[in-house]
C-alpha cells in the first residue's frame, strides 16, 4: 500500500509520470502546441532581421517596388506567426483543460475505490482542495509548460543567434546581462518556493473552517457563535494573506530587475551602436543592424522574465501535483480476492474471535474477542452505551473495514472471499445520519433498486411509514429533494432511507439507530412491516431505546467493545445489569409493577 506519509519522497519524475497518465486523449494537442510555438518563434526572430535589411536599403536609397516587396513578405510572415500563435493557444488550452478534467475524474474515481480506512487518512476539506485548487494550479502550470516554457528558451536561443548575426561582438553584452538577470530571477524564485509550498497546506485549514461552519450553521446560530466563527475564519484567511503578501513582496523585485536590465541594454547599445555608426560612416554597423540588435535584446530579456515567472508557477504547482499524486497513488486497503465469490447464500453471520482497531497506532482495540453467531432471518437488537462500538460491529459485516484479528463470515463464507459489490448489495445499512441526494424522491428511492416500479416504491414507503407524508407533498413522489435533504424533516428523511433499503430486499438489513427521529408507535409499525415484507432477511437493529428492540429474537449488549451478554429481552431483563439499567431508566414510570416482579426474581437468585 502506498502510504500517504511517504508521498513526500516522490521524485519529480514520478510526479510527472503520474500526472502525465491523465493526459491521455489530449497527447496530440500537447504535442501540437510546442510545434506551433516553435514556428511562431522562428518567424518572430526572422521579422526583425528582414526589417533591419529594409531599414538599411531605405537608408541607402531604394525603389518603392523593393519596399512593397519587403512589406508583402513581412505581412505574410506576420500572418503566419498569428496563425501559429492562435493554433498554439487553442491546442494549449484544450490540452490543459482536458488534463484538469481527467485529473478530477481520476481522483474522484480513486476516492470512490477507497475503503473507510483510506478516507480516514484524508480529511474531506483536503480532498475538496485537491479536486479544485490543486487541480487548477496543475492546469495553469501545464498550460505554461507546453507553451510558454517552450517559447521562452527557444526565443532566448534564437534571439541570441540572430543578435550575433546582426550585431556581431556587441551581442556579447546581451549574454552577460542575461546571465545576470537570470541569476537574480532564479534567486527570487528559489526564495519564494518554500513559501508557496507552505501556502497550499494552509488551504486545507481554510476550507475546514468553511466546511465546518456551513455544515453546522444551525448549531452556530443556535449558540450565537457567529462572531467566534468569523474570528476563526479571519485567522485562517489572515495566515494565507501574510504568506501571499510575503511571497509577492519578494516577487515584486522581478519587474525592477527586468527594467534595470533593459535600461542597461538600451544605454549601451544605443551609445556604442550610434558611436560605431557615426565613426565608421555606417561601415562597421548600420542603423538597421542596431534596430535589430535592440529588438533581439528586448526579446531575450522578456523571455527571461517570462521564464522566471513560469518557474514560480511550476514551483507552486509542484506541491499541488504532489498532493494530487497522493490521491492517485493511494492503494485501497480493501480489495477483491483473486477469485471472488459472487453469491451470498443466506443472511447468517458469524464472528469468530474478532478483534479490531482502526489503525496500528490505536491504544486499544475498538472490538475485542467477539464471538457471535446469528442465524439467517433472525431479528437481533444491539444495545450499549456511547462508545461501546455498536457501529464498528456492523461495519465489519459489509467489509467496510477488515478485522485486525479473527474472521467474519456471512452466509458461511469469510467476507474477505466475496466480491465486495456482491456482499454490500446483500447487506443494506440505514444509518442514523441518513443521507438523501439532490433529486426527486423517486430518484433517491431507486438507489435501492434502479429497476423498481412505481408500485414497488409506494409499497416500500408504506412499510416504512413514509407514504403518508409523501402523498401530502405538492408533487408527491416527484417532489425534488434539496441537497442533503434539507426540505424534509429528520423523521421523514429516516423513513425514506428505510424505504430505500427495503427496495434492495437484502439478505441482511442493518438499522443503525435509524428510527431515532420517529415516534415509538411508528417505530413499532415499521418493525412489524419488516417481518411481513422481508421475513427471510436477517435484521440487526442498533438502538438507544429498548422499545426499538423489544420484539427482537435476541439482543446483544455491548460494553467497551466487548459482548457483555446475548439473550432474549426477557432473560436480559432478569440477568444483565447493563440492559436492566437502560430499561429501567427508559421505562420506570410505566413499568413499575413489572419491575417489582423482576426485582423479586433477582433477589431470589441472590
Amino acid at each position: 500500500m502506498a502510504e500517504t506519509s511517504t508521498m513526500s519522497d516522490l521524485s519529480l519524475g514520478q510526479i510527472v509520470k503520474t500526472i502525465g497518465n491523465s493526459v491521455r486523449e489530449h497527447k496530440r494537442d500537447s504535442l501540437r502546441a510546442p510545434l506551433y510555438v516553435t514556428g511562431e518563434v522562428i518567424i518572430e526572430c526572422t521579422i526583425p532581421f528582414i526589417t533591419s535589411q529594409l531599414i538599411n536599403d531605405m537608408q541607402a536609397g531604394t525603389e518603392m517596388k523593393t519596399i512593397a516587396m519587403y512589406g508583402a513578405v513581412l505581412t505574410a510572415l506576420a500572418l503566419v506567426s498569428l496563425f501559429c500563435g492562435i493554433r498554439a493557444g487553442v491546442a494549449c488550452s484544450v490540452a490543459a483543460t482536458g488534463l484538469a478534467r481527467n485529473l478530477r475524474h481520476d481522483m474522484f474515481a480513486s476516492i470512490q475505490s477507497f475503503s473507510f480506512s483510506n478516507i480516514d487518512r484524508f480529511s474531506t476539506n483536503s480532498l475538496v482542495t485537491r479536486l479544485t485548487t490543486d487541480t487548477q494550479n496543475v492546469q495553469m502550470a501545464y498550460m505554461q509548460i507546453i507553451r510558454s516554457a517552450v517559447r521562452s528558451p527557444l526565443m532566448i536561443v534564437f534571439a541570441a543567434i540572430m543578435a550575433f548575426v546582426s550585431g556581431g561582438p556587441m551581442a556579447i553584452l546581451y549574454v552577460i546581462v542575461s546571465f545576470f538577470l537570470g541569476a537574480v530571477l532564479l534567486g527570487i524564485a528559489r526564495i519564494v518556493m518554500p513559501i508557496f509550498r507552505r501556502i497550499f497546506r494552509k488551504y486545507d485549514k481554510l476550507n475546514e473552517s468553511v466546511e465546518e461552519n456551513v455544515s453546522g450553521i444551525r448549531v452556530v446560530k443556535s449558540f450565537v457563535r457567529e462572531d467566534y466563527e468569523k474570528k476563526k475564519f479571519r485567522a485562517a484567511s489572515g495566515e494565507l494573506f501574510f504568506d501571499f503578501w510575503g511571497a509577492e513582496r519578494i516577487l515584486a523585485w522581478n519587474q525592477p530587475a527586468m527594467t534595470l536590465a533593459v535600461d542597461i541594454i538600451y544605454t549601451f547599445v544605443i551609445f556604442f551602436g550610434s558611436r560605431s555608426i557615426v565613426t565608421s560612416a555606417g561601415q562597421a554597423m548600420q542603423v538597421g543592424q542596431m534596430s535589430a540588435l535592440i529588438t533581439y535584446g528586448f526579446s531575450m530579456l522578456m523571455s527571461l522574465n517570462m521564464l522566471s515567472m513560469i518557474f514560480v508557477i511550476v514551483t507552486m504547482s509542484e506541491e499541488s501535483a504532489r498532493r494530487i499524486c497522493e490521491v492517485l497513488l493511494e492503494e485501497p486497503d480493501l480489495k477483491n480476492p483473486e477469485n471472488p465469490i459472487y453469491e451470498v447464500k443466506d443472511g447468517s453471520i458469524d464472528f469468530e474471535n474478532v478483534s479490531f482497531r482502526y489503525n496500528e497506532k490505536a491504544d486499544r482495540m475498538a472490538l475485542a474477542d467477539v464471538d457471535l453467531h446469528i442465524k439467517s432471518g433472525e431479528v437481533i437488537g444491539v444495545i450499549g452505551g456511547t462508545g461501546s462500538s455498536k457501529t464498528t460491529l456492523i461495519q465489519l459485516i459489509s467489509r467496510l473495514y477488515d478485522t485486525t484479528e479473527g474472521t467474519v463470515r456471512v452466509g458461511g463464507v469469510d467476507v474477505r472471499d466475496y466480491d465486495m459489490d456482491t456482499l454490500r448489495n446483500e447487506v443494506s445499512v440505514v444509518l442514523q445520519r441518513n443521507v438523501l441526494f439532490s433529486g426527486t424522491i423517486k430518484d433517491n428511492l431507486r438507489w435501492g433498486d434502479p429497476n423498481a416500479t412505481d408500485e414497488e416504491l409506494v409499497e416500500a414507503c408504506k412499510l416504512a411509514q413514509a407514504d403518508e407524508f409523501v402523498q401530502l407533498l405538492p408533487d408527491k413522489y416527484d417532489t425534488y429533494i434539496e441537497q442533503g435533504g434539507t426540505n424534509v424533516s429528520g423523521g421523514q428523511k429516516q423513513r425514506l432511507c428505510i424505504a430505500r433499503a427495503l427496495l434492495k430486499k437484502p439478505k441482511i438489513l442493518i438499522l443503525d439507530d435509524s428510527t431515532s427521529a420517529v415516534d415509538t408507535k411508528t417505530d413499532k409499525i415499521i418493525r412489524a412491516g419488516f417481518r411481513s415484507y422481508i421475513p427471510a432477511t436477517t435484521k440487526i437493529i442498533i438502538a438507544q431505546r429498548t422499545g426499538s428492540v423489544e420484539d427482537a429474537d435476541r439482543i446483544i449488549v455491548l460494553d467497551n467493545g466487548r459482548i457483555d451478554a446475548i439473550d432474549t429481552p426477557e432473560n436480559l431483563l432478569r440477568t444483565n445489569a447493563i440492559y436492566r439499567e437502560i430499561y429501567q431508566t427508559q421505562n420506570k414510570a410505566s413499568h413499575d409493577e413489572k419491575m417489582e416482579v423482576v426485582d423479586e426474581e433477582v433477589n431470589g437468585h441472590e
